[in-house]
């Protein structure tokens, strides 16, 4: 049995994708040796290769692969003294089914994602550890992904697994009552790698798609949990957006966008998924900003947006994840809902305390409410304002273009 070379290299593709956070989780809950875990699963989907023209495609790819990246280390710890005491300790030799069971798989994945987001490791440690080794990314992507030179990037990734090592941090998914905790820790590691890849600039964008994939994993590993359904939900709400929001590199308000190019497909799944956190009576940060992503995602059209619903889920949010940037939000809100000086009154408010000097969103917002208010001369100066403090050119060009229409 033989397959076309195409249809191979396109099923090891699809399978690197699906597949390699499963083999690594397995192999190193099996060896505790992360990268000889890596290491025996790239030598897997190379053999696959190779493998597969002559043999065909399996039937469970990811299982081939699996017994075939655990056969590999097996063999390796055999030939290396210290490796035969470690297979003594685990029992591995003891224990080779033809391949791993289903509830083996998941177990060790999810424990996977907590150990790479544990709290003992630098924020930017548990992202790298999370694209390296659960997506597969190489080292040299995640390097462009963060504009961070690749000896670098690799540094911290090794200081990570190191820490794993001589800090006993446990290879296991948290006992219950620090599961909340862990788990908000999981979720901002891949929130944050989402709004990096939702930067159109600098290659980023396969970030985005990652974190989605990631997401949709941890929300099948944790169906019991509504917070991981609320991230996918506004992962996939702000996605439906994404090729409008960027015009000719200049950043395009909401209320400006072309919504007949927004993905329907993307928003029903993101709706359906929230619909089934927010079902689960437990709700949380993701879901309520979810929520607000709804309600900007399925009204047809700006003057259709609900306002005062959307001015209650950020006083809402304000309450689970307080914030200045969520009390700005809300501010515009309440704007939209009550009237210009109801919301100027909440953002000079903001101001006033100091939360959010340098922020350049501030003065943006003081300006876009001041020149619905026909204000135009303190509009203009909050506009100069905040493009002095914009961080990005997107940003900029906005900026200067409104202040062109001024």
């Amino acid at each position: 049995m033989t397959a076309d070379l195409d249809a191979v290299r396109a099923a090891v593709d699809a399978a690197y994708r699906e597949e390699w956070g499963q083999v690594v989780a397995t192999l190193i809950g099996l060896t505790r040796d992360w990268d000889l875990a890596e290491d025996c699963a790239q030598e897997a989907f190379a053999t696959a290769l190779t493998a597969w023209p002559r043999d065909g495609i399996p039937s469970r790819p990811g299982a081939w692969l699996t017994t075939t990246a655990r056969h590999r280390a097996t063999d390796r710890l055999r030939r290396d003294t210290a490796g035969r005491a470690k297979l003594r300790q685990l029992a591995v030799l003891a224990r080779e089914p033809d391949e791993p069971t289903a509830e083996e798989i998941p177990d060790e994945r999810l424990r996977l994602i907590f150990t790479c987001c544990h709290p003992a490791l630098p924020f930017e440690a548990r992202v790298a550890l999370t694209l390296r080794t659960l997506a597969g990314l190489s080292t040299a992507e995640i390097a462009r992904a963060f504009l961070t030179a690749e000896p670098a990037m690799a540094q911290r990734i090794v200081r990570a697994k190191r820490k794993i090592a001589d800090a006993g941090i446990p290879y296991r998914v948290p006992p219950a009552e620090l599961l909340p905790e862990r788990l908000a820790a999981v979720l901002a590691v891949l929130y944050l790698i989402f709004n990096e890849g939702y930067d159109e600039q600098d290659g980023r964008r396969a970030l985005a798609a990652e974190a989605i994939h990631l997401a949709r994993v941890l929300a099948r590993l944790l169906p019991d949990e509504p917070e991981p359904r609320g991230l996918l939900a506004l992962m996939l709400l702000h996605e439906a957006r994404r090729a409008t929001r960027i015009d000719d590199g200049v950043l395009v308000p909401l209320e400006r966008q072309d919504r007949s190019r927004w993905d329907g497909g993307l928003i029903d799944e993101g709706v359906a998924v929230l619909d089934q956190a927010l079902a689960m009576r437990r709700r949380g940060p993701y879901q309520v900003q979810a929520a607000i992503a709804a309600c900007h995602a399925t009204a047809t059209d700006p003057a259709g947006t609900d306002w005062p619903q959307i001015a209650a889920l950020y006083a809402e949010l304000g309450r689970l994840a307080p914030s200045p940037v969520v009390e700005l939000n809300r501010a515009v809100a309440v704007a939209m809902a009550d009237g210009i000086a109801a919301g100027l009154a909440l953002v000079d408010e903001l101001a006033g305390s100091g939360r959010l000097d340098g922020y350049h969103l501030l003065p943006a917002t003081r300006a876009d409410l001041l020149r619905r208010d026909g204000r135009t001369a303190e509009a203009r100066e909050a506009y100069e304002d905040a493009l002095r403090l914009a961080p990005s050119e997107a940003d900029r060009r906005y900026l200067a273009g409104r202040l062109d229409e001024l």
